[in-house]
């Protein structure tokens, strides 16, 4: 078994509420370090993304810590890698600043890992690939009948003069929805989504009618919601969180939440099941600072029976 993961690396700047600081690779990294400690050595995670040339070889030695990853989509590039400084108020209020954003991944580096058993898209820096790049994977995708999952996470973020990102809708929504297997938001980017501003219950009827099966919503510490389509009826099904008592970071729970449902679903092949283990293991991520000790989610590896009964 095959994912392919495409999205935009970061190295992040966190600052605490609790005036605590936390640097860490992030983005993407989030979603392919999930996916290496869930997944079993028998199968392949495979990440296209670019990282500046400075950086390139420290993360490679990084990812050479999980036997599963295939490097060869790491690609370099001339400039910096993206520097994404998070400054949270409390748990649920944070301002992002995202400086020296890469060049939107280019198709042909994109092609050779469409032979993926699964494809996961996550917009980190809502300028990872193009709609036109979305639109080639996605008839790739059709072709082979292979499932694709979007977050749309920074997809709804334009960006200030000073790097501060800022919720907006996003024109072409519909387009960026259409016939995937699933797509993952937030209630915040849910909300803004449309210009429109349609509730979540509006939302859904309009993403499954776009031949998607699945629209996810996200609500931290509230848990997560699942909108499915069940025979052209939208069937929504609420999941309290998981998080545990003594939360610390927030940071990356998104990405992980999108990583875990993939890896689940590749053996279970059902969506509420899916789900159920992905609010799992990203309630259980923001107890993790960062991505420092983001290995320990590899007690959730998804070839363990007991853990798959227990999530």
């Amino acid at each position: 078994m095959k994912i392919a993961v495409i999205g935009h690396l970061c190295l992040d700047c966190i600052r605490h509420a609790d005036g605590r600081e936390t640097r860490s690779y992030g983005g993407i990294f989030f979603s392919v370090a999930t996916l290496a400690n869930l997944l079993g050595p028998a199968e392949t995670v495979m990440p296209v993304f670019g990282v500046g040339k400075a950086d390139y070889e420290e993360l490679i030695e990084r990812l050479k810590s999980y036997p599963n990853v295939d490097t060869s989509g790491v690609y370099r590039f001339g400039g910096p890698t993206n520097h994404v400084e998070l400054m949270y108020s409390s748990l649920e209020q944070r301002v992002e600043r995202s400086q020296n954003i890469a060049e939107p991944i280019p198709m042909k580096k994109i092609r050779p890992f469409l032979t993926a058993d699964m494809i996961l898209v996550n917009m980190i820096s809502g300028f990872d690939i193009t709609i036109e790049t979305l639109d080639e994977i996605r008839m790739d995708a059709r072709d082979a009948h292979t499932p694709m999952y979007l977050d749309v996470h920074s997809l709804t973020l334009g960006i200030e003069a000073d790097f501060t990102r800022f919720h907006r809708p996003v024109e072409l929504w519909r387009r960026w929805l259409f016939m995937l297997h699933a797509v993952q938001m937030n209630d915040e980017e849910a909300a803004i989504l449309t210009a429109e501003r349609l509730d979540e219950a509006a939302l859904a009827r309009h993403t499954l009618a776009l031949n998607t099966k699945a629209l996810l919503i996200t609500r931290g510490a509230r848990g997560c919601t699942a909108f499915i389509d069940d025979r052209k009826h939208v069937g929504r099904t609420d999941i309290e969180a998981v998080a545990p008592a003594d939360a610390l970071d927030p940071t990356g729970c998104g990405d992980v939440f999108a990583a875990a449902y993939c890896a689940r679903y590749m053996s279970s092949r059902d969506v509420l099941t899916s789900v159920r283990f992905a609010n799992t293991v990203a309630g259980f991520k923001a107890h993790l600072s960062g991505s420092e000790h983001i290995d320990a989610l590899a007690r959730f590896r998804v070839s363990e029976p007991n853990l798959l009964e227990r999530a």
